[in-house]
């Protein structure tokens, strides 16, 4: 069956709550360990067709959210969710009381009990009002990103499309791509702020009804922080200070050179070569057909998931009018399948995408027949970056087949991207701390703090008098503050552990690199990002000294392949 085949029936949530009920009595009634554990194995049989169901609707919105009938259905599931996500933390609460909770805990992952203690604490009755108008605010974003339509250059645009110009190898061009843009959120600018402001000022309320200072200790449970707090977090954010942004700048310098450029712009910035980045050769079929052949070609294990991929339909590529910004890989449990969402435009995005989100996609089949609690499919978000952004590097052998004789450039541009990435990950994520811990910021006060770290992580950046982004509003483009706040510092802590395996394959080759990948991949979420890092002889990218054998190796590779970029 096809993804298009798939059939869609709205999850009947009032009659899985008192399903929920019911599960939570048995729990609670329960005479013996093994009638305990049976009810944790119904458990995952009975909401994995609900979130199957779920996860169709929510692709479907995003293809295109300007479709009614999806919308509709995200509504619904805005508006109900949180009471069903109550009933099944209320049976979490059940588990933990239950008086064979030493012998679940025997048969049983030790970080599914470690989390579902955290998921406790994160949603109560009290506050069920509250999540959905917060769900309802997370989707009023979504659809004002999707809605952008700019004319520029004779065309019209949503912001996927209109990327592409921002790295033509014409400085105006890409002065006029950033210029359109930024006017697009300025004309926008009450409503984003509108958004923004209320879904801080929601989430507050909520961390508060639930007993906390502010919504910082409830945005780390949420996003299921189970080996680390915000003080290791701001010791890395202080390393990346300290060990990368040194680097960056020095990188920054030599780009302004090689473009001959007497000035260096945030617009000249996404240009790293002179005549411009390289592009995929062909079409964007071209581009997904070597995608395919590349994990055919990879191994037996990654040729089985993309086959699967491939014969199921299994992605929606190709950015279009209405459709949702950005790229994901999401979960079909009933079928086993991953699905990947992207936005292919042309530009190397479209190659580090499909890379990106392939391993996501190949960690979930990895995943798919051989955990029996669902919650430990996959670790947290953190450890299913490690998934992707390692895998970017894991496809370096085959980008002769996206770019030509242009696949050394492609390399090193990756690479250089990656350190640079770095900072501005972790400016966002400071960017969070300062608001949440002083949820009345103005929205001008919010943009006068993202203009301080601009300083802080990326100074190497002039945004000249170009709207909105010298308005230091352009944290406003990053989906994640919105959506998922607190998750973006995942990217960073996980491309810090993916450098480690770019590190293994420079030094003993691919095979080796693979084989620690796989190595840390096959555990799934059966441990803490960090027990999974230990298990798999990887380094804890939050200790001190940790980035600086990474960023220099990093930086001498580049060094030895200047020329590439010449």
């Amino acid at each position: 069956m096809t993804f298009q085949e798939m059939p869609y029936e709205r999850v009947d949530l009032a009659a899985l709550c008192k399903v929920y009920e019911d599960l939570k009595a048995r729990m609670e009634g329960a005479k013996t360990a093994e009638e305990a554990a049976a009810l944790l194995d119904e458990h995952t049989r009975t909401y994995e067709p609900a979130s199957t169901m779920m996860s169709l609707s929510s692709i479907r919105h995003t293809i295109d959210t300007e479709d009614p009938f999806y919308t509709a259905e995200e509504e619904f599931y805005a508006q109900e969710g949180p009471a069903f996500g109550e009933k099944v933390t209320d049976f979490y609460r059940a588990v933990l009381a239950s008086p064979f909770l030493k012998e679940l805990r025997k048969e049983f992952p030790p970080v599914f009990f470690k989390n579902i203690q955290m998921d406790a604490k994160t949603i109560s009755p009290a506050v069920l009002g509250e999540l959905e108008e917060e769900n309802k605010l997370v989707m009023d974003y979504q659809k004002l990103q999707g809605s952008a339509q700019i004319e520029f250059q004779g065309k019209v645009c949503n912001l996927s499309q209109l990327a592409v110009y921002k790295e033509d190898p014409q400085r105006e061009v890409r002065k006029g791509a950033y210029t359109a843009e930024g006017n697009f959120y300025r004309e926008h600018k009450a409503e984003y702020d509108r958004i923004y402001d209320e879904l801080v000022k929601k989430r507050t309320a909520i961390a508060k009804k639930l007993g906390f200072q502010n919504f910082v200790e409830l945005g780390y449970l949420r996003m299921g922080r189970n080996c680390y707090d915000k003080k290791d977090v701001a010791v890395f954010r202080e390393e990346v200070v300290r060990e990368i942004v040194p680097i960056v700048c020095e990188m920054k310098k030599e780009q302004q050179k090689r473009l001959g450029l007497p000035d260096f712009k945030f617009y000249d910035d996404p240009v790293v070569c002179q005549g411009g980045n390289p592009a995929p050769q062909g079409t964007f079929e071209d581009t997904y057909r070597t995608g395919i052949e590349m994990y055919r070609k990879m191994s037996p294990l990654t040729k089985d998931f993309i086959n699967k991929m491939d014969s199921m339909h299994l992605f929606d590529l190709i950015a279009k009018k209405g459709k949702m910004t950005g790229g994901y890989c999401s979960y079909l449990a009933s079928y086993k399948a991953p699905f990947i969402f992207a936005n292919f435009n042309g530009t190397s995005h479209d190659v580090e995408v499909f890379t990106h989100e392939g391993g996501h996609a190949l960690a979930a089949f990895m995943a798919s027949d051989k955990t029996r609690l669902r919650e430990c499919a996959m670790p947290t978000l953190e450890g299913c970056e490690v998934h992707s952004m390692s895998m970017e590097f894991l496809c370096w052998p085959y980008l002769e087949g996206f770019y030509g004789d242009k696949a050394d450039k492609a390399r090193a541009i990756h690479l250089g991207g990656t350190l640079s990435f770095l900072p501005y990950g972790c400016q966002v994520d400071e960017f969070q701390h300062i608001v949440y811990e002083n949820p009345d910021m103005t929205p001008e006060e919010r943009n006068a703090q993202w203009a301080a770290l601009d300083k802080k992580y990326r100074p190497w950046l002039d945004f000249e008098s170009v709207p909105f982004y010298a308005d230091g509003a352009a944290w406003q483009r990053q989906i994640h503050i919105y959506t998922d706040p607190f998750y973006y510092i995942d990217y960073c802590l996980a491309q810090s552990v993916a450098l480690q395996i770019f590190r293994l394959m420079e030094e003993k080759g691919w095979q080796a690199a693979f084989d620690q990948y796989l190595a840390y991949t096959r555990q799934g979420g059966n441990d803490t990002f960090l027990g999974l890092l230990q298990k798999a002889g990887l380094e804890n990218p939050m200790e001190k000294g940790s980035l600086k054998n990474v960023a220099w190796e990093a930086r001498e590779y580049l060094t030895a392949h200047q020329k590439d970029l010449d």
